[in-house]
C-alpha cells in the first residue's frame, strides 16, 4: 500500500515538475517573442523617423533645385526678350540704311545735274557783268540767278555730306547691334545648358523623394502638409491685401475673364485629389515655358516657392478677391508690383515636384476657394 502510494506520489510530483517546466519554457518563449516584436517596432519607428527626415531634406533640396531652375529660366527669358529687341533694332537700322542709301543716290544725282547745268551755261566774267552799265537790270537778274544756283549747290553738298554721316552712323550701329546679338546668342546657349543641368539635378532629387512617398499613407500625409502650407500663405496674403488700396475686384467680370494660359484642364475644381482632399483650383496642362498671364489687374502680394506648389505667385484684385498661380517654372514679378490684365507674370513649369508641365490656378474670395470656371470663359 505504502509502495503504491509512493509510486502515485512520485508520478504526481513528476507531472507537476513537468508542467511547471513546460509553463516556464512557454513563458520564456513568449517573452522572447515579445522582445523580438518590440525590437521590430522600434526598428520600424526609427526607420519611419529616418524616412521622414530624409523626406524633409529632399524637399529642401527640391526647393533649392527649383529655385535654381527659376533663376536660369528667368535669365533665358530675359535673353529672349533682349534678342527680340536687338533683332527689331537691326531691322529698323536696315530700313534706315536702305532709305539713307537711296537718299544719298538721289542727292548725288541732284548735285551732278546742278554741276552739269553750270558747266553747260559756260564761263562768265562776273567783273565785266558788274561793270556793264548798258543793261543793269539784266546784270542784276543774272547775278541773282547765279547766286540762287550757288546756294542750291551749297545746300545740296551739305545735305549729301549729312546723309553720308548719317549712313556711316547707321552702319556702325548695325555692327554694334550685330555684335550684341552674337554675344546674346552665345549667352543664351550657356543659360540653356545651365537650365538643362539644373533640371537634371531636380529630376534626381524628385526620384529619391518619390521613393519616400511610396505608400498611400505617406502621400496623403504629404498632401495634408501641402494644403496646410497653402492655407497659411492665403492667410498671409489676406493680411497683405488689407493694406492695399481699394481695387475693383472681379465680381463684375464673372464669366468674362480669360484663362491665365492656353491649355487643357486636367484637374477640375472640387474633384478628388486623395482621400478626403479635393482640388481647390484647376490644373491646366500646358507646354513648359509658355506665358502665364494675370487674369485681371491687381497687386502682387506673394511670389516665392511653396511646398507642393513650387513657384507660386498671388495677386490681390481687391474686394477680397485674389488669384493664385502655381507650378511655375519662373516668376516674372515681385511682391509689390502692379500688374495689368493679360500681362505676363510667370512661365509654365513643373515646380513643386510635378512630373508634367502645367499651371495650378486658383481664385479665392475672402480666403475661400471658388471654381475658376465661373469666372474664366
Amino acid at each position: 500500500m505504502i509502495t503504491r502510494l509512493f509510486v502515485k506520489a512520485s508520478i504526481i510530483a513528476g507531472f507537476l515538475i513537468f508542467s511547471l517546466t513546460a509553463n516556464s519554457a512557454d513563458l520564456s518563449s513568449r517573452q522572447s517573442a515579445l522582445k523580438s516584436i518590440q525590437v521590430q517596432i522600434n526598428q520600424q519607428q526609427n526607420s519611419l523617423k529616418d524616412t521622414a527626415k530624409q523626406r524633409e531634406k529632399l524637399i529642401a533640396l527640391l526647393k533649392s533645385d527649383e529655385q535654381a531652375i527659376a533663376k536660369a529660366a528667368q535669365k533665358v527669358n530675359q535673353s529672349q526678350t533682349s534678342l527680340a529687341t536687338v533683332n527689331t533694332k537691326l531691322r529698323e537700322l536696315d530700313k534706315q540704311q536702305i532709305e539713307l542709301a537711296s537718299l544719298k543716290t538721289s542727292q548725288q544725282e541732284t548735285l551732278s545735274n546742278q554741276l552739269s547745268s553750270a558747266y553747260l551755261a559756260g564761263n562768265h566774267d562776273y567783273t565785266k557783268m558788274m561793270l556793264n552799265q548798258q543793261k543793269p537790270a539784266a546784270v542784276e537778274r543774272m547775278l541773282a540767278y547765279y547766286q540762287f544756283l550757288n546756294n542750291a549747290r551749297i545746300k545740296a553738298i551739305k545735305q549729301l555730306k549729312q546723309t553720308s554721316i548719317d549712313l556711316d552712323t547707321v552702319k556702325q550701329q548695325q555692327v554694334t547691334a550685330q555684335q550684341k546679338l552674337n554675344a546674346l546668342v552665345i549667352d543664351q546657349k550657356q543659360q540653356a545648358l545651365q537650365l538643362t543641368k539644373e533640371q537634371g539635378q531636380r529630376q534626381q532629387t524628385l526620384t529619391q523623394l518619390q521613393r519616400t512617398l511610396s505608400s498611400k499613407g505617406a502621400e496623403l500625409e504629404q498632401l495634408q502638409i501641402e494644403e496646410a502650407s497653402l492655407k497659411r500663405i492665403v492667410q498671409q496674403a489676406m493680411l497683405a491685401a488689407k493694406a492695399n488700396p481699394t481695387m475693383d475686384g472681379i465680381a463684375s467680370q464673372k464669366g468674362k475673364l480669360k484663362w491665365p494660359t492656353n491649355g487643357r484642364i486636367s484637374k477640375r475644381f472640387g474633384s478628388s485629389r486623395s482621400g478626403q482632399i479635393v482640388w481647390k483650383g484647376a490644373v491646366l496642362a500646358a507646354p513648359e515655358g509658355q506665358n502665364i498671364n494675370a487674369v485681371a489687374s491687381g497687386k502682387v502680394i506673394y511670389a516665392d516657392w511653396l511646398r507642393g506648389f513650387g513657384m507660386v505667385l498671388v495677386i490681390d484684385h481687391g474686394k477680397g478677391y485674389m488669384s493664385l498661380y502655381g507650378h511655375a517654372q519662373t516668376l516674372l514679378k515681385q511682391p509689390g508690383d502692379m500688374v495689368k490684365s493679360g500681362e505676363s507674370i510667370a512661365l509654365v513649369g513643373r515646380s513643386g515636384g510635378q512630373r508634367e508641365p502645367g499651371l495650378y490656378f486658383e481664385i479665392r474670395n475672402k480666403g475661400k476657394a471658388v471654381d475658376p470656371a465661373y469666372y474664366c470663359r
